[in-house]
């Protein structure tokens, strides 16, 4: 009977091991199953989170866009209640286009040429000789073609060049020139036509005192 216990007993080891074992098994595969649930999770975390930096990064983008635009915007609007108002306080007095009708105003520039220069003197130069005290307003127009913005820009630069000239050639202070730009906000003729837009790529002089 003795002999029999021993086997018994080394049996009941070996299945005890055998069982504990398999329960070590089944816990580390739990946890490894826990562990990739987690990182899983951590990874769709992280892509949300990089997603949520690109729409972040892009409303910014966009806010700060629409900030400058507004500026922009709110900065043209100035410039031409300012202009409104010394034309209310002022007499005008003459009025002098300069355009393709006229003169040639090249598409896309800004460069006044020798016809043009020539035009001024003969209009504008009396008007300086004989009243010292009238200031000028120079209006920078453009056709629509292209953008908005840029031919706001355009048209002030078209502004600026007649400016430049009134006072190197005909000695006019800087303070009596008053410069402003519509773009292609006041077409003065059909810009579905070519000679309707030649006609509004122009620099209106007015002559006030």
């Amino acid at each position: 009977m003795r002999l029999m216990i021993v086997p018994l007993l080394a049996a009941g080891v070996a299945l005890a091991g055998c069982a504990k074992k398999s329960y070590v098994n089944r816990e580390v595969g739990e946890v490894n199953q826990k562990v990739e649930a987690v990182s899983a999770e951590v990874e769709k975390t992280q892509e949300r989170v990089r997603q949520n930096e690109v729409e972040i990064a892009r409303v910014n983008d966009e806010s700060q866009s629409g900030i400058a635009e507004a500026k922009g915007s709110a900065a043209a609007a100035m410039d031409k209640a300012t202009a409104a108002e010394k034309v209310a306080k002022g007499k005008l007095v003459y009025t002098l286009t300069v355009s393709n009708d006229k003169v040639q105003f090249p598409f896309n520039k800004a460069e006044l040429s020798d016809e043009a220069k020539a035009l001024i003197d003969d209009e504008i130069g009396p008007f300086v000789q004989e009243n010292a005290g009238v200031w000028f307003e120079i209006e920078g127009h453009t056709d629509s073609t292209g953008d908005a913005a840029y031919n706001m820009l355009l048209g002030e630069e078209r502004a600026m060049a007649v400016r430049d000239y009134l006072a190197k050639a005909h000695g006019i202070a800087l303070s009596r020139l008053e410069v402003i730009s519509y773009g292609e906000e006041e077409p003065a003729a059909d810009n579905s036509t070519r000679d309707g837009r030649a006609q509004n790529r122009r620099v209106v002089i007015r002559v006030l005192e």
